[in-house]
């Protein structure tokens, strides 16, 4: 998570070994994404109706196959979907290159090396009181202004220097482990889930804006706070539960003790935290069972859901209809285009990247500027963070981030909108 510079360009180290890993296997991991999700499937069949002893031995193969039939579902529809891309069978809708070929060609192999690294050094942020000593000094700031404990701050951080995936992984992660209620574990997954640095740089590219990355950027993260301040404090989120995965106790406690600074005592937390470590073998282990849930459980539902999306955003007007009640809102800010802006506001819920595809031809630069920055503060996207969501165990259901992706359009275009005049 550390940003480093690499080639000229400021980076972390895991996206540096993640495009390493794509380079070296760029014609091969499209199928090996497909073998994975179809060997998914058929663990998921055995589980339903074989039950091998290996699976009904283990709580992680449990975990992993023995899910509801809704995501039997998705499994294998995201199998289809995979084996019609790869082979290019079937409607040319499902494997065109703006559908399911872009998601396994371009975002799958993305996902499948920075999980094997996310999954593999996971348990670094996790097992050795990174969480702890910063949960510690930032739990006066996160818990009266977010809703939060002091250790999301490191969800947000992963996000921000790393990829919104990476703070999805680590907030279920810790949800599934008592640390976060579901509410927070909600909030979390929908809010701090942020686009990493990186990416807001090629959003902003493709809209020939690249030169003007700085005021951007401030405008986002002034826009992203505003929707973090909201966003938990009215429903759904609002409305979610304090209570615990499966029923347990909370393992936060973010007292701090007579004698003790927050520092101090953050410091001893995290040495505690460390010490529990169990050698190497574990830390292996823990690396190889995150890395195969982030693989089976996650890819599968992403190809499902995301080629769904795309299909739609593709090939119907559905997105453009949606996006019409916008028109008047758009031209009441004095927004140039506003028929064409209106269009891509939606649409990126399928993708995050469609909105500024699809507005780099629009000729006004402030419309552009808008397009950019309202799809990079949407968040909720079903071809990546959207999929990641309902595939983990973060209890979100799709309904509810229909309603937070309009929540937060609604929350982050005025706001821009106004940093947009004033920069124009």
């Amino acid at each position: 998570m550390v940003p480093i510079s690499y080639d000229g360009e400021i980076t972390i180290p895991i996206a540096i070994l993640s495009n390493f890993v794509q380079d070296i296997l760029a014609g091969y991991i499209p199928a090996i994404m497909t073998v994975l999700i179809i060997i998914t499937l058929i663990g998921t069949l055995a589980a339903k109706w074989v039950k091998p002893a290996f699976i009904q031995n283990s709580s992680f193969f449990t975990n992993l196959f023995d899910v509801s039939y809704i995501w039997v579902i998705a499994r294998v529809i995201g199998s289809l979907f995979a084996i019609a891309a790869l082979f290019k069978l079937g409607p040319e809708a499902v494997w065109s290159e703006n559908t399911g070929g872009l998601l396994l060609y371009d975002l799958l192999p993305v996902l499948f090396a920075v999980f094997l690294f996310a999954g593999l050094f996971l348990p670094l942020l996790l097992n050795f009181g990174l969480l702890e000593f910063f949960g510690t000094l930032l739990a006066k700031f996160m818990r009266p202004v977010f809703k939060l404990p002091g250790r999301s701050s490191i969800d947000c951080v992963a996000s921000w220097l790393g990829d919104g995936t990476i703070g999805v992984l680590l907030t279920s992660k810790q949800y599934e482990e008592g640390f976060y209620t579901k509410r927070e574990a909600a909030i979390i997954g929908t809010t701090f889930s942020v686009v990493s640095i990186t990416f807001s740089l090629v959003v902003i590219s493709q809209v020939g804006l690249g030169s003007m990355f700085v005021p951007f950027y401030i405008t986002i993260l002034i826009a992203g706070l505003a929707a973090a301040l909201i966003s938990p404090r009215i429903p759904p989120l609002s409305r979610k539960p304090d209570t615990y995965y499966n029923g347990e106790a909370s393992k936060t406690d973010e007292s701090i003790p007579e004698g003790y600074t927050p520092f101090s005592w953050g410091v001893t937390k995290a040495v505690a935290k460390a010490r529990t470590h169990t050698g190497v073998a574990a830390f292996f282990k823990d690396g190889a069972k995150n890395i195969l849930d982030m693989w089976m459980g996650v890819a599968p539902i992403v190809m499902a859901l995301g080629t769904l999306a795309l299909i739609v955003a593709e090939y119907t007007p559905v997105f453009q209809i949606l996006g019409m009640p916008f028109i008047p809102l758009l031209e009441l800010m004095q927004i140039p285009e506003a028929k064409a802006a209106s269009e891509t506001l939606v649409v990126g819920f399928a993708d995050m990247f469609l909105p500024s595809v699809i507005g780099s031809g629009i000729e006004s630069e402030m419309t552009r500027f808008v397009v950019a920055s309202v799809s990079v503060t949407q968040l909720i996207y079903m071809s990546e963070v959207g999929g990641l969501l309902l595939g983990s165990k973060i209890p979100v259901t799709f309904l509810e981030l229909v309603i937070i992706f309009i929540q937060r359009t609604l929350i982050t275009l005025p706001i821009i909108v106004i940093a947009a005049h004033i920069i124009f």
